[in-house]
């Protein structure tokens, strides 16, 4: 398959879906308005303490929910009193975003994983065995990657990486991820790069992948970008080139 003339490259992407006041991030009704709009979704996976995979970017709950606490000890009883954004949305499983959606628009899926892979990785292959539409995974996380390489070689997989300035992240691991240089390894078909840190000669060295651009947020950060990469993940506007 040619990816740069695939839908990761021809349709512009909804960050955590096309996201408002009334739809919030990671919601099925943002899910459902980046549809009836024709963007691509892109959306975020991690696993709760009893192992179900839940949409969600954050590690904590404070930010979305006005809850405290840590999203990894949730258990799935507990979503539907997780109210996003002060609206009636709860948090979704993996399962229920993969309904919604149900083929009706490809899913970039971000895996929210900074430790080993496997436990995690294994339960979206599971999921995503029977699902119908088309996706692409992504991760910071190059050994997530390398997983897939290993289990789902025929599943796209893309790097995600940035210059990682306010990171909490010691020198050594953010030259490598800022680099990329356990691209070798991990072997991805596509970049998707900060676009605060575009263009750079890092992404230069992989030409011969698509390149996304995250995250725009105005007409006037895509047209900033827009000669330097292959497509965007966005939010907060709608782009028009």
């Amino acid at each position: 398959m040619d990816l740069f003339k695939s839908w990761l490259v021809e349709k512009y992407i909804a960050h955590r879906g096309l996201h408002d006041e009334q739809s919030p991030e990671n919601s099925l009704s943002a899910f459902e308005k980046a549809i009836e709009n024709g963007y691509v979704i892109e959306l975020d996976v991690q696993q709760i303490s009893d192992g179900t995979v839940i949409v969600f970017h954050d590690a904590t709950l404070s930010r979305l929910t006005g809850h405290d606490g840590y999203v990894k000890y949730l258990i799935k009883d507990d979503l539907s009193s997780c109210y996003l954004g002060g609206t009636k949305e709860t948090i979704p499983t993996f399962q229920e975003a993969l309904n919604k959606i149900c083929g009706r628009t490809p899913i970039l899926i971000e895996i929210k994983n900074s430790g080993k892979p496997g436990k995690l990785e294994s339960q979206v292959l599971e999921h995503l065995k029977n699902y119908c539409g088309q996706y692409a995974i992504m991760s910071f996380n190059p050994y997530v990657l390398k997983w897939f390489k290993d289990n789902a070689p025929n599943i796209i997989r893309g790097q995600l990486s940035s210059f990682f300035k306010n990171e909490n992240l010691n020198l050594l691991k953010r030259i490598v991820l800022k680099k990329m240089l356990l691209n070798k390894v991990c072997e991805p078909n596509f970049i998707a790069y900060n676009a605060l840190n575009l263009p750079n000669r890092f992404v230069r060295k992989y030409n011969t992948l698509p390149l996304l651009a995250w995250t725009i947020r105005s007409q006037e950060e895509y047209m900033k970008v827009v000669k330097h990469c292959d497509n965007i993940i966005f939010e907060g506007f709608q782009p028009k080139i």
